[in-house]
């Protein structure tokens, strides 16, 4: 089924770092309206063409957003509940869609009902909201208890989701989430730890109030089958694809995103009718400047972020190559703070920008590229292509990882005579002669983008 998500292109913004905000919450403190910031951003994403941004997260916490203190209320250091609003309705006007971060499976120490529970104890009503409480144990805080933690990470207090007041509690949270922001979907974080029947009742509730209401779901390992489908969630993160991407480039070794691609998208693929969410970093991992051993595999792992099977994302700054790198398992290096105008003069990156636009506005004018099917061609260690379809449109993808120019004759079984024009440079245009492609001076570190036109 088609959503409004398959003819998206996101941009994923963590608000606390790219906004400046303290790395703890002070509660004391007045609202800042840090959130305005990213008014200055606008523009550049319509001109990068972009049109949905993952935001998050956005509601009151202790520190990185995903500690949650108060579902109800934006973070003092973002803004308040209006100017939220307001800005979401702004993005919007422009063409951008927003969803948020549903931070369901954890809160932090400072919300509530857990506070209740440090008070009152084994007398408090809202013992049963959270999973593995046992008063026959400490925890690592000293507490007279112990519970369940995201991960071994006693800061994140692992909810009960079959407690049917915290659904009610949650579930009233999100009606006023779309009530308030008219948000266009949700990212549920640590997607994988839900109970699967309290994603079932929130997607339900969900598009009960919005028919294209539309779920990302935040799964790093296993099946995402398990996770999406008709009652569950619309689309994954698409982790073996991010490590296929820049692994096959750092390794020379095409051979590997190759197989994940047919492996997913494929034939026989597994999640051929599924549209994954696709990204090459995020908050959570290195920059992929930093991550990719030649800073040159930027454009050819590009030109493959926007041209296979599902919906690309690009998170911020990255666009302009910009470097961070995880140190001793601290995430700030990968959330800091920009300023838009700074970016635009000092990257060492700036024509990945442009390269980004000509990628975004190509997917954008092809069903193919956002629907189609995808067959593999040919792969080779440094060399892959392969084909998108959909209806009567065919697009040739050809990628090029090695230093070095060259030309392929690719085997493409056709009815009827073909010639390739390229739209990615310039319209350059090649024939195909007995089912034979004949791809004259592919680019070093580049690619082709061809459609297939018939004579």
């Amino acid at each position: 089924m088609k959503s409004w998500a398959n003819d998206s292109v996101f941009y994923h913004i963590y608000p606390l770092g790219l906004c400046g905000a303290p790395k703890e919450n002070d509660f004391s403190l007045p609202v800042n309206y840090r959130l305005d910031k990213l008014y200055d951003w606008v523009d550049h994403l319509k001109d990068l063409g972009i049109n949905a941004m993952y935001l998050g997260p956005v509601f009151e916490s202790n520190s990185h957003g995903y500690d949650t203190k108060d579902y109800y209320q934006v973070d003092r250091r973002l803004g308040d509940n209006q100017s939220l609003a307001k800005l979401i309705a702004y993005l919007q006007d422009n063409g951008i869609r927003v969803i948020l971060d549903g931070v369901f499976n954890h809160v932090g120490r400072e919300f509530w009902a857990f506070k209740d529970v440090l008070e009152k104890q084994q007398d408090s009503k809202y013992c049963n909201w959270f999973a593995g409480l046992d008063f026959n144990y400490q925890s690592p805080y000293g507490d007279p208890f112990t519970y369940e933690a995201w991960e071994g990470h006693y800061n994140l207090v692992k909810l009960n989701l079959k407690n049917k007041d915290v659904k009610e509690y949650l579930f009233n949270a999100v009606k006023e989430w779309i009530d308030q922001f008219n948000i266009d979907g949700l990212r549920l974080d640590a997607a994988d730890c839900l109970d699967k029947n309290f994603i079932v009742e929130l997607g339900e509730l969900c598009r009960g109030i919005r028919s294209d209401f539309w779920i990302l779901g935040e799964v790093i390992h296993g099946d995402y089958r398990k996770w999406a489908g008709a009652a569950m969630m619309d689309s994954i993160t698409n982790y073996e694809c991010y490590k296929g991407l820049y692994s096959s480039h750092n390794d020379k070794n095409y051979f590997e995103i190759a197989y994940s691609l047919k492996r997913q998208f494929g034939e026989e693929g597994i999640y051929k009718h599924l549209p994954l969410y696709n990204f090459v970093d995020n908050h959570d991992v290195n920059r992929i400047s930093t991550t990719l051993d030649n800073p040159a595999y930027l454009y050819p792992l590009h030109i493959l972020l926007f041209t296979m099977p599902g919906v690309p994302s690009i998170y911020y700054g990255s666009e302009w190559g910009i470097e961070g790198k995880k140190i001793d398992g601290n995430d700030d290096p990968l959330r800091p703070e920009l300023k838009i105008s700074k970016l635009a003069e000092t990257s060492l990156h700036r024509d990945l920008v442009n390269v980004i636009k000509s990628l975004a506005d190509i997917r954008k004018n092809f069903e193919s590229l956002r629907y189609g099917s995808y067959s593999e061609i040919f792969v080779d260690h440094q060399q892959f292509a392969f084909l998108r379809e959909y209806e009567d449109e065919k697009l040739l993808v050809v990628v090029n990882s090695s230093d070095k120019a060259l030309d392929l004759n690719l085997d493409i079984d056709l009815v009827g005579e073909y010639k390739l024009k390229d739209l990615l440079n310039g319209g350059e245009e090649f024939l195909i002669d007995n089912n034979k492609a004949k791809i004259k001076n592919i680019s070093p570190y580049w690619g082709r983008i061809m459609k297939l036109e018939k004579q």
